[in-house]
């Protein structure tokens, strides 16, 4: 089967410097990793290396030299100039035979996780290409859900930004238990959990079957200390408030910078997402602090797309 060209579903918008310290491509020319990193003579090229050291022939009977040995599994060393393995660009492109026979010949093998320069696994590209099946298969062989990329995302938080349910379903199905809880415990680089990745885009089945598997309802992002449910209410997303006081999410929880859930409807429209904040907030809690205002709302809305960190220094800077 020769490796083709497949629109990638779920684009990527990573920004980054490559080991030489070239400025990165643009969105556009870098939506999946390697999709637009080959010309077509060169596609076809991959796609005759491929074909040429299949590994799913039959076994022989005598025992292979070292030196054809080594021959039959260099496609396991070979790259492209953006890091990508073969499987790889078979996964980009759904090469399907070619990534079944790489996969079964790599079993519990370091080159399951072998990264890219965004430092993505064939599990991350598999979810970012929506191909559930190929998430299982790389589970079942023994491939690390727990590595992140140059975002700092899991491929499970890949699931939850993008709503992808079936793979979020085959990942947490098919993985450790250990490595599950470290999944979902886990922040971005943005300073998000999958829970709160889930609950910014308004997933509520993704966070429904989170809270279920025992993810912690009540943790906090790291860029102002709110918890699912104060990011819902940021959202104005009533089912989720209503989703999240159901399954038991803390309304007093205080954010970093001293506020309820409750306190982040001053300035809102909603009057039903105040009403059913108001019951349940200890009235200690109901006023905004001191010098605050129905129009003075310091903390930023919460995107896992904009976060900025401002104050950081660097020898001084």
């Amino acid at each position: 089967m020769d490796l083709h060209r497949s629109r990638v579903i779920n684009q990527m918008d990573y920004s980054r410097e490559d080991k030489e310290g070239k400025p990165s491509p643009s969105t556009e020319e870098r939506l999946d990793s390697g999709l637009d990193s080959l010309k077509e003579e060169e596609y076809q090229a991959v796609a005759a290396e491929v074909c040429r050291l299949r590994v799913d022939c039959e076994p022989t009977q005598h025992t292979p030299c070292p030196a054809a040995d080594a021959q039959l599994h260099r496609w396991k060393t070979e790259t492209t100039e953006d890091g990508d393995t073969l499987l790889h660009l078979a996964i980009i492109h759904e090469a399907k035979d070619h990534m079944k026979t790489m996969i079964d010949q790599s079993k519990n093998a370091e080159f399951l996780n072998r990264q890219n320069d965004l430092r993505q696994t064939p599990l991350h590209l598999a979810v970012i290409t929506n191909q559930a099946e190929v998430c299982q298969h790389l589970l079942q062989f023994g491939c690390d859900p727990t590595l992140v990329d140059n975002r700092g995302d899991t491929p499970l938080h890949i699931a939850c930004r993008h709503g992808n349910l079936l793979c979020f379903s085959v990942i947490t199905q098919n993985c450790q238990k250990e490595h599950l809880h470290t999944m979902m415990a886990a922040c971005n680089y943005h300073g998000l959990n999958c829970l709160h990745l889930a609950s910014v885009h308004g997933f509520l089945s993704l966070v429904e079957s989170m809270v279920e598997l025992g993810a912690d309802i009540n943790a906090k992002e790291q860029h102002n200390g709110r918890s699912a449910l104060h990011l819902a209410v940021d959202q104005q997303n009533l089912r989720l408030v209503k989703l999240l006081l159901e399954k038991g999410a803390d309304p007093n929880l205080l954010s970093s910078g001293g506020h309820t859930p409750y306190h982040l409807t001053y300035g809102y429209g909603s009057v039903d997402i105040r009403q059913e904040l108001y019951s349940r907030t200890n009235p200690n809690l109901r006023e905004l602090p001191e010098s605050e205002s129905d129009d003075s709302e310091e903390e930023e809305d919460m995107s896992d797309e904009e976060v900025v960190y401002d104050d950081i220094q660097w020898n001084g800077h």
